[in-house]
């Protein structure tokens, strides 16, 4: 009998080795078909012009940076990156901090007709783009706002201002309300509380959302590319010109897209101890 016990064990632990060994091998296989991409975009970079049209691919190779000298130089790499930085942190932070006194207000003070309204600012995303390009461009036209970071970044914060409503509404639903009450019964009003105790206890959420908001303003290309010309140019539209009618240039394509993913990344890194708080806010009831 206890021999078959034994067996038994000895069964499901094999049987629990081979499932994680198969999960592992899962993960394994999803991230090498995510992961790939970026590394043939990096190592597309990092090649000779020769070595970029090589068949078969070529694996091991000195790394070059000359396309990364031509993108700064010939393509004015640092110009299109401080219009785009500039331009998706404002809004960023226009949309993020009107977002969470909008989530607020729908959280804590219900009114009338507060569940149609919000659902009328997630059905903004639905709307196409396209539909509003045009009357926009009239629009900036009238106001002398084309080709400016400040129209564009009007825009982009308009553009961002239902996610960042929504993302908070999550994360302001989850702080308990006696916090709040106990706040307004020592004096404290509606701007205070929201102030005192709301903004700092959604720090980790607000900073999830800007994260949100900062991925997907950077790389939005329909509004830059119909508002801008040359001086508020942003590094997309930038981006979709650097073909030439000769020949295909893959190296400095690699490098114009590593650049622009640096951002995002160095971002991601600084906040991932407030992002990692924020993905995780109200999982704990309290």
């Amino acid at each position: 009998m206890s021999n078959g016990k034994r067996d038994t064990r000895t069964a499901a632990g094999r049987a629990r080795l081979m499932r994680s060994i198969g999960y592992l091998l899962a993960i394994g296989l999803v991230s090498l078909v995510f992961l790939f991409p970026i590394y043939w975009m990096l190592a597309t970079s990092l090649k000779s012009r020769v070595q970029t049209f090589t068949l078969p691919p070529v694996w091991l190779f000195k790394p070059t940076l000359e396309h990364y000298v031509q993108v700064i130089t010939e393509r004015q790499l640092f110009r299109y990156m401080l219009n785009s930085l500039s331009v998706v942190v404002s809004a960023t932070l226009v949309a993020v901090l009107l977002g969470t006194m909008a989530a607020f207000g729908f959280v804590r003070l219900k009114f009338r007709g507060s569940k149609d309204l919000a659902f009328w600012m997630l059905s903004t995303k639905m709307l196409p783009p396209i539909a509003v390009a045009v009357p926009l461009f009239l629009m900036f036209r009238q106001l002398r706002l084309l080709d400016t970071r400040v129209g564009l970044i009007w825009i982009y914060a308009a553009q961002a201002l239902p996610l960042a409503v929504w993302l908070m509404k999550g994360f302001l639903s989850d702080i308990p309300i006696e916090l709040e009450k106990a706040a307004m019964v020592d004096g404290c009003s509606t701007l205070g509380v929201l102030r005192r105790i709301v903004i700092p206890l959604a720090l980790p959420g607000m900073v999830a959302t800007a994260l949100f908001c900062f991925i997907t303003l950077w790389n939005e290309f329909l509004f830059a590319l119909v508002l801008t010309g040359t001086e508020a140019k942003t590094l997309p539209v930038m981006a979709a010109g650097i073909r030439t009618r000769r020949r295909e240039i893959w190296g400095e394509v690699g490098a114009l897209g590593t650049c622009i993913a640096l951002p995002v990344l160095a971002f991601a890194v600084l906040i991932q101890d407030y992002l990692v708080r924020g993905m995780t806010f109200g999982t704990v009831k309290r």
